[in-house]
């Protein structure tokens, strides 16, 4: 339990979230209220330090914090590689993505589907989007909130959740991107302080890096300060699945996914779009160091005997006593901070589960506008529009409450939604990667890939959770990922073939002739040039990834 200061705090802060929330979706009304691309995609002004902070908090949830730390005591910094290498997925999406996507000038990319392929693809992404978006960057980030709150409020896990829908959803369901974007950036700043804190409290009570490495060897741990593991190593995180199988992942969620690219779809233009993603790209370098490298802090306290862990004891089956270690964060919090600063960091956790669930609430409503409702009604006014997207916003938060007991069976969270990723990204991943960069790739090839990638997905996950002791139940699914996209990409090659692509005078001008085309425009001079700050990016997280191999 935590003191009434830091609960005054912890109100305060929420009030003053909704209060910008609902002033920044108000502040031109007039607009909001009769122009749908002003709601969906802020009237198209947003510039590259929002952008960037708005990926970076839509990304960030508490449940990042709470699970990296998690992770970072039961396995070091190997789930760090999560975030490190996103910076070079979101090069990829500065590079060769991004331009297609402002240039084509479309909404959602569903629409860009269509341009590219055909009406069928874009319906299945739609829906696909909308799905993912409920259970992956809401209900999963729910239930992390949830159980931080319960541990530090008393308060019922289930009743906590739906005051932070509902306060949440008002802004967000109000406001529109602008809301979303303007709240996302100070939360950003706010959960990035309230990591540091956490970080440099736990960092004085360790006491030296020397006393750390000692820890760690003494317990036979000192491999967990290794990102790099070797090929068979039982996390199933080896260097092989981590650099082949992160990529399939990777370029759903940053490259392919609407609650993500959403804000890069609102830039001013192509080079702050541009921008936005590479400087985003730099912010996550930091959650190893902030998010990940506090739970190994705790590991060492905890082997030191400075860290109480005994209230989260727990008796299994077979009567061995185990840690669940899900609460590791909380404790940290409680253990480790004065007062005061016990209200901030739970201010921060707020931050992530907030703009991650904003985030997707507005991704969510723009598809179901744009890519559904409108598709069925072409001359729907934009009052009508806003409108349609402000329900499917409401709707799909009730659907992701109802989802929670399903998810919380889950032992790791953040290792659930990343197995529910592996087996719905490798079909999109396909589609948008030989889309942009193969002429051949045809709509119906594009359309049945999806469509029986997506089902063979479907297929092995239940296999792997009804009867894990098969051979598919026993593939890291990291790897698994990969093996999905490999049958993906020969499907659509296949059927690129059997079904010849017919260009449309739109879609001809999709994709890149070659990989240098993109590279051809100039952008802005200086430091600031995407070219510039990619070799830069480049070249930090190979530093990164040796120091710490």
């Amino acid at each position: 339990m935590i003191s009434t200061i830091d609960i005054v705090i912890t109100i305060a802060y929420i009030l003053f979230i909704v209060t910008i929330g609902l002033w920044s979706g108000r502040s031109k009304k007039e607009k909001t209220e009769s122009s749908s691309n002003d709601y969906f995609l802020a009237g198209k002004t947003l510039k590259w330090p929002m952008i960037g902070l708005a990926l970076f908090a839509t990304n960030i949830s508490c449940l990042h914090l709470v699970s990296l730390a998690q992770s970072g005591f039961d396995s070091g910094l190997l789930n760090g590689n999560f975030e490190w290498m996103a910076a070079f997925t979101l090069i990829l999406l500065a590079l060769f993505f991004i331009p297609f996507y402002i240039r084509s000038g479309v909404t959602t990319l569903p629409d860009f589907l269509e341009r590219r392929y055909n009406k069928a693809c874009r319906d299945w992404l739609a829906f696909v989007s909308i799905i993912s978006a409920i259970i992956i960057h809401i209900a999963f980030s729910f239930l992390a909130g949830g159980i931080v709150l319960e541990t530090l409020f008393g308060i019922n896990m289930y009743t906590s959740i739906v005051v932070i829908a509902a306060l949440t959803g008002l802004y967000t369901i109000i406001g529109g991107l602008r809301a979303v974007v303007v709240t996302e950036s100070i939360q950003s700043v706010v959960l990035i302080a309230g990591a540091l804190i956490i970080t440099w409290f736990a960092w004085n009570k360790v006491g030296s890096w020397d006393h750390l490495t000692t820890v760690l060897q003494s317990n036979q741990a000192a491999d967990k300060l290794s990102m790099i593991r070797p090929v068979g190593d039982k996390s199933g995180l080896s260097w092989v699945a981590v650099f082949l199988g992160y990529p399939i992942l990777g370029i759903w969620y940053w490259c392919a996914d609407q609650t993500i690219v959403q804000r890069a779809l609102g830039a001013k233009d192509e080079n702050h779009a541009k921008a936005g993603a590479l400087f985003c790209g730099f912010i996550k370098i930091l959650p190893v160091f902030i998010f990940v490298l506090p739970g190994l802090f705790a590991y060492v306290l905890y082997k030191s005997n400075a860290m109480d862990l005994s209230s989260l004891q727990q008796t299994g089956a077979n009567g061995a006593e185990t840690l669940n270690t899900k609460g590791i964060y909380t404790l940290m919090i409680t253990q480790l901070l004065p007062k005061g600063l016990v209200g901030i960091l739970v201010a921060a956790l707020l931050s992530g589960l907030m703009s991650q669930i904003a985030g997707a609430l507005n991704s969510i409503a723009t598809l179901s506008s744009f890519d559904l409702y409108k598709r069925y009604q072409p001359n729907a006014s934009d009052v009508k529009l806003v409108t349609v997207g402000r329900l499917s916003a409401a709707i799909a938060l009730l659907v992701s409450l109802a989802l929670l007991p399903l998810l919380n069976q889950y032992t790791s969270l953040f290792e659930g939604i990343n197995d529910v990723i592996a087996h719905i990204a490798p079909p999109i991943t396909c589609v948008f990667l030989l889309g942009v960069f193969w002429k051949k790739a045809s709509a119906k090839s594009a359309q049945y890939t999806l469509w029986l990638g997506s089902l063979l997905g479907v297929a092995v996950f239940a296999v792997n959770k009804f009867n894990p002791e098969t051979i598919i139940g026993q593939i890291p699914f990291m790897m698994m990922a990969f093996y999905l996209f490999c049958a993906c990409v020969v499907m659509q090659v296949a059927f690129s073939y059997i079904y010849p692509v017919q260009h449309t005078a739109e879609s001809n001008k999709l994709y890149w002739k070659s990989l240098w085309e993109p590279l051809q425009v100039k952008g802005w001079s200086g430091i600031g040039n995407y070219k510039t700050l990619s070799a830069l990016l480049l070249g930090i997280m190979a530093v990164l990834y040796w120091a710490f191999r």
